[in-house]
């Protein structure tokens, strides 16, 4: 996968923790975008629901926060996005604030695959 081989690349991840923290990213798009948005996105990154299903699962505490923050909307919407993100890059083995570091180098693959109006998109969730 052309994604996970620049994350692993750039970040000096493995190939599980990058399609996991790609992943992770994705199924946050997912959740926030409607299903033509998404479709959109998933066409400009190859294998993009197989990088979902390698996402670790949401559980315990940072899981429930992330489901009851959400169901509050607004920035409580984006706290419980955050402790999610935080919560499955820990179990990757990955310091969340990583997350910072795979986000543009996420939108800028999206951006070669799809073009501009497609990391707009993505970007408009991701930020």
């Amino acid at each position: 996968m052309e994604l996970v081989k620049l994350l692993t690349s750039q970040l000096g991840v493995s190939e599980k923790q990058a399609s996991g923290g790609a992943g992770l990213l994705l199924q946050m798009a997912k959740s926030k975008l409607g299903s033509s948005d998404f479709s959109q996105v998933a066409g400009a990154i190859p294998d993009a629901n197989k990088l979902i299903s390698a996402a670790p699962k949401a559980g315990g505490i940072a899981g429930a926060l992330g489901g009851l923050t959400s169901s509050l909307g607004g920035g409580a919407a984006n706290l419980g996005n955050l402790a999610a993100l935080a919560s499955g890059f820990k179990k990757l083995d990955l310091d969340p604030k990583l997350v910072n570091k795979f986000v543009p180098i996420i939108l800028q693959f999206v951006q070669s695959k799809g073009g501009s109006n497609v990391k707009g998109i993505l970007e408009k969730v991701m930020k």
